[in-house]
């Protein structure tokens, strides 16, 4: 006889059952299609599974005033006429249970024939954390926590890598600081001359998609005068009609009229006179995730004022090919920075 999934449910030191780690991964998937426009909401995923452990629909949070991933995962699944066959849901972030832009998580997840919810992280903001898995609880809902499960510790770490730029943003009121530094095998930063890049078309890639999962940009008013960088998202299909924030570091009278009228057609530019005051700066916009692209003065006094969070070394040898290294200011036994959530992870070194 076929074991159906309130069945294999265990108690929270038993093994996750196949279909809720099945169900896990493919809500991280289609949450980090939409990192880079949610800003200032996390990035979140939810699936929905049956009786017998068959996924029966997946969603994510678009981007903010749209609907929560659970919200949207239910009324795809109302749409679709397999809401009433719905037992679990699985999500990579805590229900909310306070009413913002839209109602409460919670409400929709008790108004639904959802018995069981996984959840992958809990609510990082102080305020609210708990609360969702409190009321589902107190509703006679059953709640696991992903990272309670013996075989839960690697998806819990990629659901903790999913949400760390929120995460950030609530402990430090910042968003995260990723820093990108491409070397030659001699460890300089200058391209040959007449070129603008010296990594490989796999690098650039990797680059243009961080971009791309980014909401904010930091440069320094020498990388302009240098090399008038665009800052677009190319080499792979952006978010549709992104505006993110470009914050120069550096006097506005020190780039060129011309650069900035073009770049303030794409970007909310803001200027940092002062390095000290860039955390104060961040703390303005509603970002989350922070890309560095900038040289090697910048990239110094952002070390020396521990104003990063990992750092993304691309590294060219004597053969022509790149490496990629990262270090993090957050280590644990395992990554939580949202770099492993990109494919080239598999190819990074920790540092």
């Amino acid at each position: 006889m076929t074991q159906t999934l309130s069945e294999m449910m265990p108690a929270p030191s038993a093994v996750m059952p196949d279909c809720v780690v099945r169900a896990f991964q493919a809500a991280l998937a289609e949450a980090w299609r939409f990192v880079g426009q949610t800003a200032p909401n996390p990035a979140v995923g939810c699936a929905l599974l049956d009786e017998a452990g068959e996924v029966l629909g997946v969603a994510a949070h678009h981007r903010a005033g749209a609907l929560h991933a659970e919200r949207l995962a239910l009324e795809q699944a109302r749409q679709a006429g397999v809401l009433d066959r719905v037992r679990t849901a699985v999500v990579t972030l805590e229900p909310c249970n306070h009413t913002g832009r839209t109602r409460p998580c919670t409400e929709a997840l008790l108004e639904s024939p959802v018995k069981t919810v996984w959840i992958g992280c809990a609510d990082p903001n102080p305020h609210v954390a708990g609360g969702g898995a409190a009321c589902l609880t107190g509703a006679g809902v059953t709640v696991r926590w992903l990272a309670q499960a013996p075989n839960g510790a690697a998806l819990a770490a990629r659901c903790a890598a999913l949400l760390a730029p929120f995460a950030m943003r609530m402990a430090q009121g910042r968003p995260w600081i990723t820093v990108k530094q491409a070397l030659d095998q001699h460890g300089s930063m200058v391209p040959p001359a007449g070129q603008t890049t010296f990594t490989t078309p796999d690098s650039l890639r990797f680059a243009h998609a961080l971009r791309r999962a980014t909401d904010l940009v930091i440069t320094g008013t020498g990388t302009v005068r240098a090399d008038a960088p665009s800052f677009t998202v190319r080499h792979v299909e952006d978010h549709a009609e992104r505006r993110r924030t470009l914050v120069v570091c550096g006097q506005q009278d020190h780039v060129s009229p011309h650069w900035l009228e073009q770049a303030n057609n794409r970007f909310d530019v803001r200027f940092c006179p002062d390095i000290r005051e860039l955390p104060a700066l961040l703390a303005e916009t509603p970002a989350l995730w922070a890309m560095v692209e900038a040289g090697p003065t910048l990239l110094a006094a952002l070390r020396a004022q521990d104003m990063w969070d990992d750092w993304l070394t691309i590294r060219q040898d004597a053969s022509g090919a790149d490496h990629f290294s990262v270090t993090t200011r957050h280590a644990t036994a395992l990554p939580t920075t949202p770099l492993a959530l990109f494919p080239e992870w598999a190819r990074c070194a920790e540092e």
